[in-house]
């Protein structure tokens, strides 16, 4: 649908242009018009003239344009809890947290979604997604806070509802005092779907339902959830497949590897995306295509955690959709999403099953924007820059000390230092100018996140 005629426009000018379309069109030095929130054309060399409505004109010389980045796995909550465990596997790591997590109340988790939101945007993302499952009783309208965070920044966002009911007296690792009950984590996962999930083309808040993992929910839990997520018409979301003591732990309780339980529990499908997704064998891989199941891989906290390197250009190979995740920021403390185009592109060529063919510039840059609206079920509205979809867009500085000997633009964004971003607009308004957020006050989130992350320690400790 186009904008209407009387939208106010914005013109970009003079950039170098990568817009991630099917045929990964690129401009040497092109334009961009926005109407309203939408992309309303996009070309080589000037923007046509005699344009009308326009209430501003950048020019984009020495920048590179491309989709705003998205996000696909995030736990906002860790923001107050980074530098901690550092040296566990996943584990091990989630024995040490799980008592000061499941400690958080409203207050902290809004600080929080505000600090991993402003980090990510401030990088160029443009949609971000959370998967919240810790609910402590008593600790407020934690979901609520996570949603209020990301509309005041004014980024595009997808909560996952997460929910635990495995816990330590189940076989479990969250401790009995940090989960829910499966009828109430159910309840709750529908009250939310209600009461926020907007499924509108340009919809700034949608909801997924989101169980964590397998080694902390019942499999009535996947079961129903997955029920419920079909029922009301959102995504499923979980972890899947990020270790080898997963691996083992399904086998042990259930017979079987994780996707095969998954599949079993109806949590295979298009309509479903999972986390990490290390540890996947060909048949698995297959399972995936077959039903176009999607992946957020996350590279820096797989080799923070020491969890191993996903097979991404198998996935790519096979038809699997696949984008890349941050993780939450207790597993990858810089918390910034432009960071793992690089990692995934250098990790990725780790694998001695492909080196240096593994990823190229071009296939990071895709799995950050395309590559993550596919895996939301957004690839109609976002993800590449193309007429008549939203106008989800960053406009990268390469003309500085750090890339400007770079004659490749795509190459000096994934490759290169982080790049600063002059401009991001999402839905068509702006959200950072000059590397500086525009809807929010940064220096006051980065006091509000310290001041919590200490009362959160305090807490912690006390009990």
């Amino acid at each position: 649908m186009a904008a209407p005629a009387a939208a106010p426009r914005i013109v970009i000018e003079n950039c170098a242009i990568a817009t991630v379309d099917a045929d990964d069109t690129e401009y040497v030095s092109g334009h961009i018009v926005v109407a309203g929130n939408r992309i309303e054309s996009i070309g080589a060399g000037k923007a046509p003239e005699n344009l009308q409505n326009v209430v501003r004109r950048v020019d984009g010389t020495g920048h590179l344009a491309t989709p705003g980045l998205v996000n696909t796995h995030h736990h906002f909550y860790q923001w107050i809890t980074r530098g901690l465990a550092t040296d566990h596997n996943l584990f091990n790591w989630l024995v040490a947290l799980y008592p000061t997590w499941a400690r958080i109340d409203e207050q902290m988790t809004y600080a929080a979604a505000q600090g991993s939101l402003a980090m990510m945007a401030r990088g160029g993302v443009t949609t971000a997604m959370d998967h919240h499952y810790v609910f402590p009783r008593n600790s407020g309208d934690l979901s609520g806070s996570i949603i209020r965070a990301a509309s005041e920044l004014g980024v595009r966002f997808t909560l996952a509802r997460g929910s635990m009911d495995r816990s330590e007296k189940d076989g479990g690792l969250p401790p009995d005092f940090a989960v829910e009950t499966l009828e109430g984590a159910l309840a709750a996962t529908e009250e939310t779907v209600d009461r926020h999930h907007d499924a509108s083309f340009d919809s700034m808040t949608q909801i997924a339902v989101a169980p964590c993992s397998p080694f902390s929910v019942s499999t009535e839990l996947l079961k129903q959830g997955a029920e419920l997520a079909r029922r009301k018409g959102v995504r499923l979301h979980t972890h899947g497949s990020e270790t080898v003591e997963e691996e083992k732990f399904c086998h042990e309780l259930f017979g079987m590897g994780p996707t095969d339980y998954f599949e079993s529990t109806g949590w295979l499908g298009e309509d479903v995306w999972m986390a990490h997704c290390v540890h996947m064998n060909d048949s698995d891989i297959e399972a995936f295509a077959r039903t176009k199941t999607g992946v957020a891989h996350c590279p820096s906290s797989n080799a923070r955690l020491a969890a191993g390197i996903a097979r991404v250009p198998d996935m790519l190979a096979a038809g699997v959709p696949v984008g890349l995740g941050v993780d939450g920021t207790a597993s990858n403390e810089s918390g910034e999403l432009h960071t793992e185009l690089r990692n995934a592109l250098l990790i990725n060529r780790l694998n001695p099953a492909h080196r240096e063919a593994a990823l190229n510039a071009r296939q990071a840059l895709r799995l950050g924007t395309y590559g993550g609206a596919q895996v939301l079920g957004r690839a109609s509205q976002i993800g590449s820059l193309e007429p008549g979809k939203l106008a989800d867009l960053v406009l990268w500085k390469l003309d500085t000390l750090a890339h400007a000997s770079i004659a490749d633009p795509v190459t000096a964004l994934v490759l290169g230092a982080a790049a600063p971003v002059t401009l991001s607009l999402v839905n068509g308004e702006p959200v950072v100018e000059n590397s500086r957020l525009l809807n929010v006050d940064e220096d006051a989130i980065a006091r509000s996140t310290r001041d919590e992350a200490q009362r959160l320690a305090r807490i912690a400790a006390q009990a």
